[in-house]
C-alpha cells in the first residue's frame, strides 16, 4: 500500500502574468523553487485562493530574483495577475516511509521570495522507534 504525502508546497504565491497562448505549465522563480525543493518539469496541485480553482500542470523554472509565478497555457483561464495561489507537490510512500517523510512548506512574501520556511512531520513518530 501506498500513501500519498504532501512533499513541497509554495503557500501564498501571486501570480504575476498569465498567458492562455503558452503551451502549458506553471513558470516559477528559480530561488522559490530552490527554497521549496519543486524542481523543474514536477508536477503540481494548483490551486487559486481568490476563487477555488485548482488545476494540475507541471513546472518551468523561471528567472531567479524576477519573482515570476507565471499561470500558462488553458490553466491561465483559471486564474489572473494579483491572484493568491498554493503550489503543492506529492508524494508516494510506503507506510515505513511515511513514519519519517517530512513535508517543506515555504510562505512566499508580496514579492515571491521565500519569507519563511517550515518542515512538517507526519506526526507518525514515536519516541524510541
Amino acid at each position: 500500500m501506498l500513501i500519498k504525502l504532501l512533499r513541497s508546497k509554495i503557500h501564498n504565491a501571486t501570480v504575476t502574468q498569465t498567458d492562455v497562448n503558452y503551451h502549458g505549465s506553471i513558470t516559477i522563480d528559480a530561488d522559490l523553487l530552490q527554497a521549496s525543493g519543486l524542481l523543474g518539469n514536477e508536477a503540481v496541485t494548483v490551486a487559486d485562493c481568490e476563487n477555488g480553482n485548482r488545476f494540475e500542470t507541471y513546472v518551468i523554472v523561471g528567472e531567479a530574483g524576477s519573482g515570476v509565478v507565471g499561470i500558462n497555457g488553458a490553466a491561465a483561464r483559471l486564474s489572473k495577475v494579483g491572484n493568491r495561489v498554493i503550489i503543492m507537490s506529492f508524494v508516494l510512500a510506503t507506510p515505513e516511509e511515511a513514519v519519517v517523510h517530512r513535508s517543506r512548506v515555504v510562505i512566499a512574501d508580496a514579492k515571491n521570495r521565500a519569507a519563511e520556511t517550515l518542515v512538517h512531520a507526519t506526526g507518525l513518530e514515536r519516541p524510541g522507534r
